[in-house]
């Protein structure tokens, strides 16, 4: 009998940056030379597929041979002629190069729909993704009326997973009941939280499934021109996504009497150019107009007045991906998954301080604890956890005490957060808590854009108080202040970036408060992070005279003889931190 073999090598972004095309580069090289079994390169494809999901294993390779799949991780263009002739040729895999245990651990708890077939099929293969069930939902949906197909997405109980949360089969229906000679859906990829790269894994991975629900979604709203708004940083997924349209074309998937219906429906694609505030559906129908990206008021909802002044559903991502498994699996296959409220699946970008940092794809209602822990193999450098922020910058802090809350949209609202489009942020004791709100502050601040004053002018101040609390300036009363400035800009910003910047700063007041204290009363950063708070002194007990924290000091702050205890003067220390990254003897003190 003849082996069969399938090479599937992570072609993602991550995949790229680790050197993935080189390492498919060496396996056709190698599979091509004449010490290859002939039978085995006859009956062998090897193929790029998207994100595995554990980013920090790439280049992350199967072989499958004969059925058997082996994973193989940190995989090198030098390590490929062992894996054929041990693996490929042999048939032994080459075990120390395998995944291990933590790898197993990290999908264990997932429930992939959106993610499950990323990382099987090639993204940049129509066939590909037919062979995986693909475009049978668009074949579903054209024999369908409308009402049908937007009862069967009421009944799944999809919400946009944009970060609104709003029901989609309601959005569909209203826009539907509109009635309009000229109607539009757009895909909103304008994916801009720090952290996040849910929406850009989706399309790098399987662009087709954007494409097939977008379709799908005007079928039922009765849109015949659609647009992808996409931010230009994402070059791989615009690639993709503009040959995956390609693809669909040419096999009348999209454009003139699709499938043979009568149905007329297109897609383009529309750059944008990183401006956060693009996320908010009225900005970015601005954008593509030609206008400059800000919101206006509402309502109108972009349901009855969008693009063009024409009823529109914007749909992000993710919300669009689900809707061919749903069409194909049926609404009560998707409702069993989730809560009463939230149902179905939702992806996250997990990074920080966790052990695991990567894609992950969980149940709604799935304990925060067991995605740190069991998902991400807990914290690095067995520290203690501290929060987690979850929503991006428009989230909130949730402390360690709150772990065991469930992750949906009623429970993390109730403790001040929000899940957003996918971000989550582990932090641990090394992190300033007043610091982190800073930090998410200074980047919903500078993408604020100007329209409204609560947001232009608010935010400015909130972050001048917080920057001059971890300068060692606070006053008393600053943290009345910001809570107060902060509830102000919620309730009067013309849209979702004002209403929900202030949310780190509120939720770190509130779980946080002693931090915010300690800047200001004791003018001490508890986590050492705050650089104008911060002290160096050398530990008597511990310093050897080395030299080495002398060696790296910038400012020439530190004196002593070798072998002799060394001292920092106060007056010309610049605080950097150089001194205690040097020294292995764990003789500098900061506080």
């Amino acid at each position: 009998m003849k082996s069969s073999l399938t090479i599937r090598i992570c072609m993602g972004t991550g995949g790229i940056a680790a050197g993935g095309a080189d390492v498919m580069a060496v396996f056709a090289d190698q599979l091509a030379t004449k010490g290859i079994r002939a039978d085995i390169r006859k009956h062998c494809s090897i193929h790029k597929v998207g994100c595995r999901g554990l980013c920090a294993k790439d280049v992350l390779v199967d072989v499958i041979r004969n059925g058997d799949k082996t994973t193989y991780q940190y995989i090198k263009p030098d390590m490929v002629e062992r894996i054929i002739e041990e693996h490929v040729v042999g048939g032994n895999p080459v075990q120390e190069w395998a995944v291990g245990e933590d790898y197993h651990q990290f999908h264990d708890k997932q429930i992939k729909v959106v993610l499950s077939d990323c990382g099987n099929i090639n993204p940049e293969d129509i066939d590909s993704y037919i062979s995986a069930g693909g475009y049978s939902a668009l074949e579903q949906a054209v024999k369908m009326t409308p009402a049908e197909t937007i009862a069967l997405i009421k009944k799944s109980g999809l919400r946009g997973r944009g970060g609104a949360g709003f029901p989609t089969g309601v959005k569909w229906e209203i826009c539907r009941s509109v009635d309009a000679s000229q109607k539009y859906i757009i895909c909103n990829a304008d994916e801009g939280d720090p952290g996040a790269f849910m929406d850009r894994s989706v399309i790098e991975g399987n662009p087709h499934a954007v494409i097939e629900g977008m379709t799908v979604g005007a079928v039922a709203i009765g849109a015949d021109k659609g647009y992808v708004y996409i931010r230009a940083e994402y070059p791989l997924a615009v690639e993709r996504l503009r040959n995956a349209l390609k693809q669909a074309r040419e096999r009348s998937f999209l454009g003139k009497n699709i499938l043979g219906s009568g149905i007329n429906f297109d897609i383009r694609v529309k750059l944008g150019a990183g401006a956060f505030v693009c996320g908010e559906e009225t900005a970015l129908i601005a954008s593509i107009e030609g206008l400059r990206g800000m919101p206006r008021a509402k309502p109108p909802f972009p349901v009855y007045k969008g693009l063009w002044g024409k009823p529109t559903v914007i749909n992000n991502v993710e919300t669009l991906a689900n809707i061919p498994h749903i069409i194909r699996k049926g609404a009560e296959w998707y409702a069993s998954f989730g809560t009463e409220k939230s149902k179905g699946t939702k992806v996250f970008a997990l990074t920080g301080k966790i052990r695991n940092s990567g894609l992950i794809e969980v149940p709604m209602g799935i304990p925060l604890r067991e995605i740190i822990f069991d998902i991400g193999g807990g914290i690095e450098n067995n520290r203690k956890i501290k929060a987690v922020q979850t929503g991006g910058p428009s989230g909130g802090c949730i402390p360690a005490e709150l772990l065991d809350i469930t992750v949906d949209f009623e429970s993390l609202a109730r403790v001040g957060s929000i899940v957003g489009s996918g971000g989550m942020v582990v932090l641990d004791e090394t992190d300033c808590m007043v610091n982190i709100a800073k930090f998410f502050l200074q980047f919903t601040q500078s993408e604020s854009c100007g329209k409204c004053v609560p947001c232009r002018i608010g935010t400015k101040r909130l972050l001048e108080i917080l920057e001059r609390v971890t300068a060692g300036k606070g006053r008393l009363g600053d943290i009345e202040l910001l809570e107060s400035l902060a509830n102000d800009i919620k309730a009067t910003s013309l849209c979702g970036l004002g209403q929900t910047a202030p949310n780190p700063v509120l939720s770190t007041i509130k779980y946080f408060r002693d931090e915010f204290e300690a800047h200001i009363t004791k003018k001490k950063c508890p986590a050492g992070v705050c650089r104008d708070l911060l002290s160096f002194v050398v530990l008597k007990d511990f310093c050897k005279g080395c030299g080495a924290c002398k060696r790296v000091c910038p400012a020439g702050a530190i004196t002593g003889e070798r072998k002799q205890t060394h001292a920092i003067d106060p007056e010309v220390c610049v605080k950097c931190g150089a001194c205690f990254d040097a020294c292995k003897f764990k003789a500098i003190g900061k506080g």
